[in-house]
């Protein structure tokens, strides 16, 4: 199946969190917080201002977000578990930056 958002709505694979503690310990997912970091699958066309313009939205797909513990509404597509939620509910996109070495002459 395909899916094609609507206006400001983006779908987004959440990022696979930490499924044992710092001690070794498993934690049950009822009591793990979930990531809030996501990868961007789909986007919609955008909103429409008060003149009708159209408005595209600041994410594409491929972007890494950040967006809140609750944002969102869970959906299943093609047996994969995926949010899908407005461009509002996103925080910001986290840049990927290239570490550098440097050597000392």
């Amino acid at each position: 199946m395909k899916f094609r958002p609507l206006h400001d709505r983006v779908v987004v694979r959440r990022a696979e969190g930490d499924l044992t503690s710092k001690g070794g310990i498993i934690i049950p997912d009822t009591a793990r917080e979930r990531p809030q970091q996501g990868e961007v699958l789909a986007i919609g066309p955008g909103s429409r201002d008060e003149s009708g313009n159209l408005t595209p939205l600041d994410v594409k797909p491929g972007d890494t977000i950040l967006f809140g513990q609750w944002s969102g509404t869970e959906v299943r597509i093609d047996g994969e578990d995926l949010l899908i939620m407005t461009e509002a509910d996103i925080m910001g996109v986290v840049e990927k930056t290239e570490a550098t070495t440097t050597k000392a002459a």
